[in-house]
């Protein structure tokens, strides 16, 4: 008997936030002009209005008691807009307040199906096929019903690529609860939500208890959304299940039963060693261990009714032929005789069925291995069916090669008989064959372009070419085992079309043939890419440092930077840092931009995330290659969280839980996590499912304040372990004595200073020390509640000659209106990454979500007096490259998904800038309009 729970995801109200133009700003002593933001708000471009006379309208008198529901929600909008104009940002939003909390009237869909019209087949979803990085989905479609069969990273994005209507969903299966699995359910519920305007609802089953999983996803889902999730197996606590438990459930669950499917599943345990069961300390699991094989059997169709051989047995047509359809026998009309359903209708049709097999390990091997039930589907030694044997017409084998190739795994296959075994798991072929081609394809025309700034695909080189399309699992193998496709169907229904479908399986397109349609696109292309060569030969390098003298062949730009090279790049060389751009879209991730994330290279020494949205480690993978991706995984030191948008940081538990695997058995320390409040709280609850081998630390105790009390408190509290004042006194404008921050400051609920904070912040400055840099700091800034910007430092060096070199300083904003505290940050900094969600026209709307257009970002940049200015976060409505203005980008670049940012080549960036733009002449307005849900995109920012 399964558990079922209906939840509702609603938002999370918290205190407010409000602008530092409301505060006493601190006194800057910048190199550059002085301005106030007061003066810059009060001069943005107004939306316009139709000031022409317009014919005069007879007045209608209304009772003052009968105003209409639309007139009073019209002033309440008119109230909000006169509130964000008056202030220069959406205070509403920024208190956490802009979201309807009342609970949408949503309703489970309601089908109307019939088996013997239905269109039915299994289709091969293909994500994480090319970077191994999360489960392959699986699509059982009907005409009326979509199942799907687990929802990891990147379906959504997948689902947009290949024009797969998320609004058909009617059930997600999951063969695991984990990271790998489910790491995509968040993106998919937020876009579900923001269907219509009451969202729709979905049904969620798996193993364990499905409750824990969306409670966890209550933190940062602000759209109400309806899910019904669906528990089965057995009955367990929050963090073990008992295996005398499990053994109850050794036979089918049955799930779904209707006139055109019937669902069941078979869990799946680890089979402990001898040892571990007779020891009393080890007879539980963790919910994650339950794995699951699903059987989906279609109903036999009856044959087709002849009325013919009806007639020659004395029946005359009429009611009595209704009956013998529906099963029951009568008595013929002209002869002494019963007339049985077979003696008229055809031979039935039998029900196809579809195995999905998920056995992640050698131990659940054992288990499947033993599992009865299924030995009504296997045939005999000779390969035929007994009399009480179904025919199995296709098993989709989602268990990983390393357990799939085993001798043991291989012979249970065979016992299937004439079965198609699609092997879905991670290939290594497949990682060859990218599965988003669009994001691919502008990969590799930047790479041609400009392969310093856009190095090669870690899956796509442009130096290699041949890709062998038709290998199979093994050449041992029967022509009845194939390894997967994107998009591969097995038809199930016409059952005269029952078999392979490669219809729909993508032509493949390698890297020669973009650069041919890009040099028929753009003739003049080549020599545009001579031109960007030069750029490298103006500064010399030797020995891997980069120098600006001789520069004699560079043709300066009119519009080029007037502030020299900064003291911190002098000498410097390419293994000293790199930025790396994983994803630079806003809200939900599309074709070509991913949600936000910024990996911080520091080679030798390790690495950093700054946010890490859906998708984050599938980015690491097409950077890096898969091996390279694992590396840097291993190698993270922190990865630091601006604020709780799922855009930002529900990639998260995938790169995690990968981190734990990696480092299993290896000694090594919990990886710090540096992010808002409501984010420990999700994590929190998400590892009652699965270790994350973590630690927390609130953003607001890595602040500069809190450093400093921090430092006092080592100072004036030797020995002390409960420094109680720490983290608590911090000196920031956003949170002043008097303001309702202060309150939410102090909340107890809110994690102030304790000795665990003091321990993690500790560990943090041995982490930044180990890593060569010198602080770490956030900075609370303008857009929800506890959004936060970070300064990263890196520490001083000594040249050749003995001199002290400086250490870059990079600045990230988050996402934010532009405000006082990011200036301060920003200022003398080398590189401020900054937002630019929408372009200068539409400053109404940055203001209302509390974002920042093009022209913002940049004259933040030049208030703070930085070096050079990366611009991200896009709004999905500028798919491939965003508007903006030349006039404004002379220290500037925009930043593209890869994009690969080296310090040593920062004087030459804002160059490549007007060479980009050729490449993208013709693409300068949105393609993908229909691919994408205002609805959702707006739940999510």
């Amino acid at each position: 008997m399964s558990q079922i729970t209906t939840l509702r995801l609603l938002i999370n109200h918290s205190p407010p936030i409000f602008s530092p133009l409301f505060f006493k700003p601190r006194n800057l002593h910048l190199p550059i002009r002085r301005f106030s933001l007061l003066t810059t708000f009060s001069s943005l471009p107004k939306k316009q209005t139709n000031l022409q006379s317009s014919p005069a309208k007879p007045l209608k008198y209304k009772s003052r008691y009968k105003s209409s529901l639309a007139e009073k929600k019209k002033g309440e909008e008119g109230a909000k807009m006169a509130e964000t104009e008056s202030s220069g940002f959406n205070k509403r939003r920024a208190m956490g307040k802009d979201k309807d909390d009342k609970p949408k009237n949503l309703q489970l869909k309601v089908r109307k199906l019939n088996p013997v019209n239905t269109i039915c087949y299994v289709q091969i979803l293909g994500t994480g096929m090319d970077t191994q990085d999360t489960s392959p989905s699986v699509l059982l479609f009907f005409d009326k019903q979509r199942f799907i069969f687990n929802a990891g990273e990147g379906l959504q994005r997948y689902c947009t690529e290949h024009r797969i209507k998320l609004s058909k969903i009617d059930h997600i299966f999951l063969s695991r609860v984990c990271s790998e699995t489910a790491g995509g359910l968040p993106g998919l519920l937020l876009t579900l939500a923001g269907i219509g305007e009451e969202g729709i609802c979905v049904n969620m089953w798996g193993p364990s208890n499905l409750k824990q999983l969306v409670a966890a996803m209550k933190a940062f889902i602000p759209n109400a959304a309806m899910v019904h999730t669906h528990s089965f197996g057995p009955l367990h606590g929050p963090d073990e299940i008992a295996v005398s438990d499990l053994s109850k459930f050794s036979g089918p669950i049955l799930l779904i039963s209707d006139e055109v499917v019937k669902l069941s599943a078979i869990l799946l345990q680890p089979n402990e060693d001898k040892e571990s069961i007779n020891n009393e300390s080890e007879t539980s699991i963790k919910p994650r261990d339950l794995s699951v094989v699903y059987i989906c059997e279609l109903p036999e169709i009856q044959g087709k009714f002849d009325p013919e051989r009806a007639k020659a047995l004395g029946l005359r047509a009429g009611p009595k032929y209704r009956e013998l359809q529906q099963g029951k026998s009568v008595k013929s009309d002209h002869r002494d005789i019963m007339v049985h359903p077979t003696d008229v209708m055809d031979p039935p049709i039998p029900g196809p069925i579809v195995l999905l097999v998920d056995c992640p390990t050698a131990s659940h091997l054992q288990n499947l291995l033993s599992v009865d039930f299924l030995n009504k589907f296997y045939t005999d030694f000779s390969g035929n069916l007994s009399e009480n044997t179904r025919a199995v017409a296709c098993v989709i084998h989602l268990s990983p090669s390393s357990v799939a190739s085993s001798p043991a795994y291989q012979n249970w296959m065979k016992r299937f008989g004439d079965a198609q075994h699609i092997m879905a798991g991670h290939e290594r072929k497949n990682a060859e064959i990218p599965v988003l081609k669009s994001s691919a394809k502008i990969a590799a025309r930047l790479n041609y372009l400009c392969p310093r700034f856009f190095p090669a695909p870690g899956f796509w080189s442009l130096d290699t070419d041949n890709i062998s399309l038709n290998s199979t699992f093994s050449t041992k193998d029967p022509q009845t085992t194939i390894a997967a496709e994107n998009l591969l169907k097995f038809n199930l229904r016409p059952y005269a079309n029952l078999g392979l479908d490669r219809s729909s399986v993508p032509a493949y397109t390698g890297p020669a043939q973009v650069l041919d349609d890009l040099r028929a696109e753009i003739p003049e292309i080549d020599n545009t890419v001579q031109q960007v060569r030069q750029l490298w030969n103006s500064p010399v390098e030797v020995n891997g440092e980069m120098s600006l003298e001789n520069n004699n062949s560079v043709v300066e730009e009119p519009w080029f930077d007037e502030l020299g090279l900064p003291s911190c790049l002098q000498d410097i060389t390419r293994e000293d840092m790199e930025i790396v751009l994983l994803g630079t879209g806003s809200s939900q991730p599309s074709k070509y931009r991913n949600v936000s994330s910024i990996f911080i290279n520091l080679f030798s020494k390790g690495s950093l995330l700054f946010d890490c949205g859906e998708g984050t480690l599938g980015q690491l993978k097409r950077r890096f290659g898969v091996e390279g991706a694992d590396n840097a995984v291993r190698n993270l030191r922190c990865i630091w969280i601006s604020h709780i948008h799922a855009d930002h940081h529900t990639g998260l538990a995938r790169i995690l839980a990968l981190r734990r695997d990696l480092l299993k058995g290896v000694p090594h320390e919990p990886l710090l996590v540096v992010g808002p409040g409501q984010l420990m709280r999700f994590l929190n609850a998400y590892q009652k499912l699965e270790e994350l081998d973590m630690q927390f630390l609130d953003c607001r105790h890595t602040t500069q304040a809190s450093w400093d009390a921090f430092a006092s408190s080592l100072n004036s509290d030797q020995g002390s372990s409960s420094p109680t004042n720490f983290g608590i006194n911090v000196d920031s404008t956003l949170f002043i004595k008097g303001s309702p921050m202060q309150s939410y400051w102090k909340r107890p609920s809110s994690p102030v200073g304790n000795a665990a904070s003091m321990e993690r912040l500790s560990h943090l400055g041995k982490v930044l020390q180990d890593a060569g840099l010198e602080t770490l700091i956030s900075f609370p800034v303008v857009h929800c509640p506890q959004a936060f910007g970070i300064v990263l430092k890196a520490g001083d060096r000594i040249n050749n000659v003995g001199e002290v070199i400086p250490g870059w300083k990079v600045v990230y904003s988050g996402d934010t209106r532009p405000c006082q505290e990011l200036i301060e940050a920003s200022h003398g900094a080398t590189v401020l990454i900054h937002e630019a969600t929408f372009e200068d026209a539409l400053m109404d709307e940055a203001v209302a979500r509390n974002h920042s257009t093009t022209k913002e970002a940049i004259e933040v940049g030049e208030a703070a007096g930085v070096y050079r200015i990366i611009l991200t976060h896009f709004s999905q409505r500028y798919p491939k490259i965003p508007v903006f203005e030349d006039a404004h980008m002379h220290n500037t670049c925009i930043g593209f998904d890869m994009m690969s940012i080296n310090m040593a080549d920062l004087p030459v960036l804002p160059r490549i800038l007007p060479h980009l733009r050729l490449l993208f002449r013709t693409e300068m307005g949105v393609d993908e309009a229909d691919d994408l849900l205002p609805e959702a995109v707006s739940a999510a920012s």
